[in-house]
């Protein structure tokens, strides 16, 4: 369920409606509805603007052949591509290619290329394609030519700022990958960042009222996971025992801490600073400070130099976890 997000999507549109010259970083922490936003944008863009989404979630990308696999959306051969998005938009699951071609695409470069002329190809026919590769850093360590991720960014440098043909949104909950993208020197003044964070209060208890919860059940709930809407919507299939499931739910997550900081002592001076604390300001990050954000209990802003809690729910973990030690 789609949920406000007004001065989001007005931003992201903007950008969209305007000539293709940054790479767009949209980030924030886990399950603040990132993807869900994105695709309402997408699903609310005009003809002239095909969107690509590439989710990166599932997949396991060892080998450039796992690459065109998830990037490319095999079809028939001899066929019409650009006629072939033209009619499949708004959104489209994978780059089209023709079966003939794709035996073509033997290595990074044939595959760039390729997606290069296709979105030139388009612009001459008035559109302007929006590409959207949800977590990108799922790509690692893998190496094609050089390191896939910088040769992804090199192609999507030139999509954007040096050709102009194509608006590319980099979608991710990874914080470290943030923090490593945006100290890159290669992407200085070619890439932007918008930052997607859970609902305030005031919207989280509209959506919760939206979905159905009653007073007392929505300060119950904001009270264990804040405005993080995919926990507000898991919570409309527990509540006949929605008490149980949030005092459960927060159980695991305690429990999940209290075994980071049995694996690594070093952890529980990050977690202290919690105590009292909702957000602190960090010049550098440590390993015990990477762990943390790894395993999704800490979120890391390298815009502003903050470090906080995932969301609600993990703050209260963290609480609970040093009343116990």
């Amino acid at each position: 369920m789609f949920f406000n997000r007004e001065r989001e999507i007005e931003k992201i549109t903007e950008i969209i409606e305007n000539e293709p010259n940054m790479i767009n970083f949209v980030y924030g922490p886990i399950n603040s509805g990132k993807t869900a936003l994105m695709l309402e944008v997408a699903n609310k863009l005009p003809s002239n603007f095909p969107v690509f989404y590439i989710n990166l979630r599932w997949h396991s990308i060892r080998s450039y052949s796992d690459l065109v696999e998830v990037f490319m959306d095999i079809r028939r051969p001899k066929m019409d591509i650009i006629q072939e998005i033209i009619k499949l938009t708004p959104i489209l699951t994978g780059i089209p290619v023709p079966e003939d071609v794709i035996k073509e695409l033997k290595g990074a470069d044939d595959l760039f290329k390729y997606l290069l002329r296709l979105f030139k190809d388009l612009k001459s026919q008035g559109r302007t394609p929006v590409l959207i590769v949800d977590e990108l850093q799922k790509i690692g360590d893998l190496r094609i030519n050089g390191p896939a991720l910088y040769e992804l960014f090199n192609l999507f440098i030139a999509l954007t700022k040096e050709t102009h043909l194509s608006h590319v949104f980099v979608v991710t909950s990874d914080s470290l990958f943030v923090e490593r993208v945006y100290g890159e020197t290669m992407l200085q003044g070619r890439a932007d960042y918008i930052f997607i964070d859970d609902f305030d209060r005031d919207t989280a208890m509209r959506f919760m009222r939206e979905l159905g919860f009653t007073e007392e059940e929505r300060e119950l709930l904001y009270s264990y996971f804040g405005g993080k809407p995919g926990y507000l919507i898991q919570a409309k299939s527990h509540r006949n025992e929605l008490q149980k499931w949030c005092e459960g739910t927060l159980r695991l997550r305690t429990t999940e801490v209290l075994r980071l900081i049995k694996k690594d002592k070093r952890t529980l001076d990050v977690l202290k600073e919690f105590r009292e604390n909702e957000k602190i300001e960090v010049l550098e990050i440590d390993e015990p400070t990477k762990t943390l954000i790894r395993t999704n209990i800490l979120f890391y802003d390298p815009l502003t130099g903050l470090l906080r809690p995932q969301g609600r729910l993990e703050l209260n973990a963290i609480r609970k976890a040093l009343s116990l030690l």
